[in-house]
């Protein structure tokens, strides 16, 4: 930072601080004396190197100075009650300096206690921090920057920052120049507002459609989530921010999908791990360079991975490269003693985190109840200072990497206000929105509507004029939001009329335990059905929006059935009984088992939870201003009974019952999924030729060039997913069926042809091998593209020696 913008910056800062602002001087023209005394000392030299600067600053800090390194002071209203320093911080543990300082005065949208006056306009918000951090530089003894953490998986967790679809969504653009983008939108946005380390992306892999935060995963592929969080920290990083992958490890299958209370027993063999699970960490830790983890709470196999030294690192330092530093989820430390009991107290849980790898503590507590029991543990002699320092060690060159000790301020916080949520963000924030969208089913070509051809249209269901699953605890607050109904009504203004009636509320009073025990309807709820039924016989199109709510999906809200929750099932076979065309819209967080309503109704859009935008783009999309090309990256079951039902499986592990031969004992259940992963239509069709397998040498660590052309041949211009598969013929030891190695978002005007490149490197042919070794065995591979998992257009087989 520049002497003349740190002057300028710091007097409109000083203003809003209640603190004393007296003393020596420490802003140089290169430098800042953060220690106060008068010299440059090497950590405080922008000249030398970070691992000299890491050990200079470790050398001159004392007990009480590094074990506050180790832990979070979350934010405004969650702990710290303050918005802006006081004289009180001055008793608080906290004089000596903190880790980090996580969602300050950030306003989260359904918590109002969070709520603000800080947050907006965006400059105030910058100055706070400003202030925040000044008195962190000039107040404690060192004078050791905070780094400033903050959510942003559905767009940063910030008032009136720009939104972004649910993680499903966005995982289902499959489109990584916008996942890129939208990582650079996260991070501009973070450093304007003086956040300088961002929790996203989420890398678990969503392998069971019951957990209530698939909405949060990109989709139950490895290769996939691998590379849209690729492209997601990428995109943040190029910022100057940090970004903090989550949840590290094996956290996204806990036992029967139970999550709140549960949180524990994934039941994964190790090869299913690594292959599956840590997939995704290790290619992101080693492809993108993250300077953060989040380490989760739950065991595997009996180790609380928060307490494993072979998760933090073994695996994560040791074998994967990571050089950042881990914070842990909420309440991941005390689980150790609490719900795993494998520490007989607190204190003894503290010392096993410190050990196994932890450096930050992080949740809902206050920094000194993680603090003073590491304190006791040193001075027991339990903890050695060589680990201490090494923990310490890990934070402080986050810091140093992101500039804190070189440019701790924000520069130009007036700037920050046409730096966040700017014309052109808002309009990539619809686009990211529309490419989410996944057309299910389109009988007889019903889709697109013309809007010109109806004079009365029905938009019916409980989440028609809602837009509560427009907002995210993890996203951002307060932006302006369309429902569905509104989106179509403003579209269809002074071409048709377009009626509501909502038809049934979300859920029945008796849910969920209704999902078991059927209960029947009340007056109130037939006659609720039987007012949308009257509108729909005088209406010429019915535009059924269902699905969930923010209230029944996400974190600690797994379910027990994937039907429609409520009444909307009855809501929608009535309306499907006056014979009039259902378009079916669903809002939804996972999977559904919407078996009926595949079977009956022409034409299904799935639009999982999207962004303040909903209502505009799903309108332009049912009349065909825009043609839908997203695909799923879930596996939809037909009954939860499947379950596990997923894409890549083993051999045979999905398949049916024979029904001759000596075990053919004919069927009795129900086989296959609703819609395989990959899967999604289009108002267009494409055809797909020319196949070319060139292979360099036939050695195993020789790269492999694909192509193959992909025609619109269609009358509409439109995307197509193109997907690659791989799969190993014969292995030492039972592999997948095939597994994803290549897609590409190909954009094709009508009669027009694109020839698709991919290269397949050793890496991709890889598998654990009998003895746990990454390898690529010698024997045949097979190549298949196509539309799906399912739908294959093109194979060709070659060797490796």
């Amino acid at each position: 930072m520049k002497f003349k913008a740190t002057v300028v910056l710091l007097s409109s800062v000083f203003l809003l601080s209640s603190f004393k602002t007296e003393g020596p001087k420490i802003y140089y023209k290169d430098w800042i004396d953060f220690n106060k005394n008068g010299v440059k000392d090497v950590y405080e030299d922008p000249k030398a190197h970070i691992d000299d600067r890491v050990s200079n600053l470790i050398s001159l800090m004392n007990v009480n100075e590094k074990t506050c390194q180790l832990t979070t002071l979350y934010g405004f209203a969650r702990v710290l009650e303050d918005e802006l320093p006081t004289a009180n911080w001055k008793n608080r543990v906290w004089k000596d300096g903190i880790a980090n300082i996580d969602e300050h005065l950030n306003t989260i949208w359904n918590q109002e206690k969070t709520h603000t006056s800080y947050s907006f306009p965006y400059s105030t918000h910058a100055e706070a921090i400003n202030t925040v951090q000044k008195w962190f530089i000039e107040e404690t003894r060192l004078g050791i920057p905070v780094d400033f953490t903050n959510e942003g998986v559905h767009g940063l967790c910030h008032k009136k920052a720009t939104p972004l679809p649910a993680p499903i969504g966005i995982g289902s653009t499959w489109n990584t120049d916008l996942v890129y983008k939208a990582g650079t939108i996260v991070g501009r946005e973070a450093k304007a507002l003086g956040y300088t380390n961002i929790y996203a992306p989420i890398l678990d892999v969503a392998r069971d459609q019951r957990w209530g935060r698939v909405l949060e995963c990109y989709g139950e592929e490895p290769f996939h989530v691998a590379e849209m969080g690729k492209q997601m920290t990428l995109g943040v990083q190029s910022q100057g921010v940090a970004a903090t992958l989550k949840h590290f490890a094996v956290y996204s299958i806990p036992k029967g999908a139970r999550d709140g209370d549960a949180r524990t027993d994934p039941h994964v063999a190790p090869r299913e791990m690594h292959q599956l699970h840590l997939y995704p960490f290790k290619r992101v830790i080693q492809e993108a360079k993250p300077m953060g983890i989040m380490s989760s709470y739950n065991d595997y196999d009996g180790v609380p991975v928060t307490a494993s030294s072979y998760f933090l690192t073994e695996l994560l330092r040791e074998q994967y490269g990571f050089n950042g530093y881990v914070v842990s989820d909420s309440e991941a430390v005390e689980y150790v003693s609490e719900k795993h009991h494998v520490a007989e107290n607190y204190k003894e849980a503290v010392r096993q985190v410190v050990e196994a790898g932890l450096n930050v503590r992080t949740t809902f507590r206050t920094p000194e109840s993680f603090i003073e029991p590491l304190r006791e543990l040193i001075e027991e002699g339990k903890i050695s200072m060589k680990t201490i320092d090494s923990r310490v060690a890990d934070v402080l060159k986050v810091k140093f990497r992101l500039g804190l000790f070189d440019s701790p301020y924000v520069e130009n916080p007036k700037a920050s206000d046409d730096l966040v949520h700017t014309a052109a963000d808002e309009a990539f924030s619809k686009q990211i929105n529309r490419e989410s969208l996944v057309l299910l089913k389109n009988e007889n070509n019903l889709l697109p509507l013309d809007v010109n051809h109806l004079k009365n249209i029905l938009v019916t269901g409980p989440l028609a004029d809602e837009v509560s699953f427009t907002y995210s605890r993890y996203g951002p607050a307060d932006n302006p939001s369309t429902s569905v109904y509104q989106g179509i009504k403003n579209y269809a203004k002074d071409k048709a009329e377009v009626h509501y009636v909502k038809g049934c509320d979300i859920v029945d009073p008796d849910w969920p335990g209704s999902e078991i025990i059927p209960t029947p309807l009340s007056a109130s709820e037939e006659a609720n059905i039987a007012e949308a039924v009257e509108q729909a016989k005088k209406s010429d199109i019915i535009i059924a929006v269902v699905g969930e709510d923010e209230k029944r999906v996400g974190e600690t809200k797994s379910r027990t059935s994937l039907g429609l929750p409520g009444r909307q099932f009855q809501l929608v076979q009535a309306l499907y009984a006056t014979g009039k065309p259902v378009v079916l819209v669903l809002i939804n967080g996972q999977p559904l088992t919407i078996n009926w309503e595949n079977k009956f109704l022409p034409a299904i859009l799935e639009a999982w939870f999207p962004s303040t935008a909903a209502g505009e783009v799903i309108a332009e999309t049912l009349f065909g201003d825009y043609n839908p090309g997203g695909k799923l990256t879930v596996t939809f079951p037909k009954s939860v009974g499947q379950i596990p039902l997923n894409f890549p499986y083993k051999p045979g592990s999905q398949a049916g019952q024979p029904g001759a031969g000596p075990n053919g004992y004919g069927n009795t259940r129900v086989l296959g999924p609703l819609y395989p992963f990959g899967y999604g239509l289009s108002y267009t069709t494409f055809e797909y030729s020319d196949l070319v397998v060139n292979q360099k040498t036939k050695q195993s660590q020789s790269d492999i060039d694909v192509s193959f052309k992909v025609k619109n041949t269609g009358k509409r211009a439109g995307d197509e997913v193109v997907q690659l598969y791989v799969k190993d013929e014969v292995s030492s030891v039972t592999t997948y069926e095939s597994q994803l190695r290549g897609f590409n978002r190909v954009a094709l005007e009508p009669g027009e042809t694109k020839t698709v490149h991919f290269t397949l490197h050793p890496e991709d042919l890889e598998i654990l091998d009998i003895n746990m070794n990454w390898t690529v065995e010698p024997g045949d591979f097979e190549i298949m593209v196509g539309s799906s998992s399912v739908d294959i257009h093109l194979k060709e087989t070659f060797s490796v020696l």
